[in-house]
């Protein structure tokens, strides 16, 4: 049934989400405290568009539940998701009856013993809410979309660029959607039509960035069928290829009025992404470590940018694999101080940054740093070294110091810590530009890195984030499924339509 609600009255919206990417593939647990929830008020806060003032803050009575976003990291522990979670439905239920909520979401969280946790979480979300309250899903693009996630939710959207220089429009819209569907339902509109389609592709976000083909043209797609009459919006989901769950492979799902645009749509996008799956390749030049140092020194291009990516925090990784920092420590050109400048990004090391902060800058310190969490690959790591710089209050971080090794700044972390933009490192007292080698954990280079860099490869090193996808070892995957089955038949990619959240869902999520 439509809202009771009057044309003329201001919708009451909540907003409410937790968001991570948790690989199955690392030891590290995430515990609730990562996540920095938001409360109440202090989540508008987190949104530009929901400024005091702004178009969309006004058109809506908003009301902030929890949202919560961690690091990318391991499995999240059943104790924190029921504290988050409780918590989450339990400020759902405090607040007045409400005509819409928005879903603020990443899509590609792993629970202890949960399947689909989105999914489960929205179940709970509606069963406290009702059924009339219209959801707008908002999520990253390497996000998994199952069916049950596309019936709970009314609208669903995702990030149409990677890296994601998108995330905060792909909000905004997600919010518009649903401010405008809130203002139509009011006036007698039906619930929008939903076509899912799951395309059994799994692949790394490396190797599907849109800075490159076919990406690029794969998502320049989705725009074309945003603009169709009867639709309202579509989106490519690349899925999250270091967690072991069924629902993990790409999807499409295009929302609308229509139902023949919808699911022609749909099928549209979805055959693009299959169609260019044998296409897809890495946004960098790829390599060994050792080999890529080699070349990094022979070559002219300064700062040259490797990154170390099997234990790319901001993909899942421990983030305190000390395989490549003992890699480079060990090679014969940074052992004197005059020898090549070389930053590296990072290991974290809470006892090693104690240490070094007890000694203060510009003192010799010997430390051991790093395999607390993932020590699969390599142990922990000792090394001596002067104190280049010390900085606390680092939001993920907490504490950050910087110790020189020969030519070698190597950066230890009391947390661990991705390193995306410049002042990361000049906060450090570091010259990324004037460097000669950058090591960074990370997969493809974040915008800032990318625009600094004069040469940049990508080392397969080894880690929780491996890069190849088939020798770490899935087994829960719906199969067949590429590239783990290279050969295999072509996929029926017609349009589910998916019922509305109000009637009920039946059969298998396929």
């Amino acid at each position: 049934m439509p809202q009771s609600r009057t044309a003329a009255a201001r919708p009451v919206i909540a907003i409410a989400g937790l968001g991570i990417e948790s690989s199955t593939f690392s030891p590290a647990r995430t515990q609730a405290s990562a996540f920095h929830p938001s409360r109440g008020a202090e989540v508008l806060d987190r949104y530009p568009f929901l400024a005091p003032g702004a178009e969309l803050r006004e058109a809506a009575d908003w009301h902030g539940a929890l949202v919560g976003k961690s690091l990318p990291g391991g499995i999240v522990t059943a104790a924190a998701w029921a504290e988050l979670t409780d918590e989450l439905i339990e400020r759902l239920a405090a607040l007045p009856a409400l005509d819409g909520l928005w879903y603020d979401i990443h899509g590609a969280m792993t629970v202890e013993g949960v399947d689909d946790a989105e999914a489960v979480l929205l179940e709970r979300i509606r069963a406290t809410v009702g059924p009339d309250v219209l959801v707008s899903t908002s999520m990253d693009l390497h996000g998994n979309v199952s069916r049950a996630l596309v019936h709970r939710s009314d609208l669903i959207t995702c990030y149409r660029m990677a890296p994601h220089e998108d995330h905060m429009e792909t909000k905004e819209r997600a919010v518009r959607n649903l401010v405008d569907l809130l203002n139509v339902r009011a006036c007698g509109a039906p619930r929008p039509v939903k076509a899912w389609v799951p395309v059994p592709v799994l692949l790394a976000g490396e190797q599907t960035s849109t800075r490159i083909e076919p990406a690029r043209s794969v998502y320049a797609a989705v725009d074309e069928v945003e603009a169709t009459d009867g639709v309202i919006d579509a989106a490519i989901w690349v899925g999250y290829a270091w967690a072991d769950e069924p629902r993990n492979r790409a999807a499409v799902v295009v929302t609308g009025t229509d139902r023949d645009a919808v699911s022609a749509g749909a099928e549209r996008l979805a055959q693009g992404f299959w169609k260019a799956r044998h296409d897809f390749d890495f946004v960098a030049p790829t390599g060994t470590f050792d080999g890529i140092l080699d070349e990094a020194l022979a070559s002219a291009e300064r700062p040259y940018f490797i990154s170390d990516t099997g234990d790319n925090p901001t993909a899942g990784g421990a983030g305190d694999v000390t395989w490549g920092l003992t890699r480079l420590l060990a090679r014969a050109e940074f052992q004197d101080d005059d020898g090549p400048t070389v930053i590296y990004a990072s290991v974290p090391g809470p006892a090693s940054v104690e240490t070094a902060v007890s000694a203060g800058v510009g003192a010799t310190v010997t430390v051991t740093a790093g395999a607390e969490v993932d020590d699969r690959h390599a142990g922990p790591l000792t090394l001596t070294g002067v104190v280049h710089a010390i900085r606390h209050g680092d939001r993920d971080a907490e504490t950050e110091v910087v110790i020189r090794v020969g030519s070698v700044y190597a950066i230890l972390t009391r947390l661990r810590k991705p390193y995306h933009h410049e002042h990361d490192f000049t906060d450090l007292d570091l010259d990324p530009r004037g460097a000669d080698i950058v090591i960074v954990k990370i997969g493809y280079l974040e915008p800032e890195l990318f625009a600094m860099s004069a040469g940049w490869k990508m080392a397969l090193t080894p880690g929780g984030v491996d890069q190849d996808l088939v020798r770490l070892g899935h087994r829960r995957i719906r199969r067949p499924l590429f590239p783990f089955d290279r050969e295999m038949a072509e996929p029926d990619l017609s349009a589910r339509l998916v019922p509305a959240s109000d009637a009920p869902l039946t059969g298998d999520d396929e």
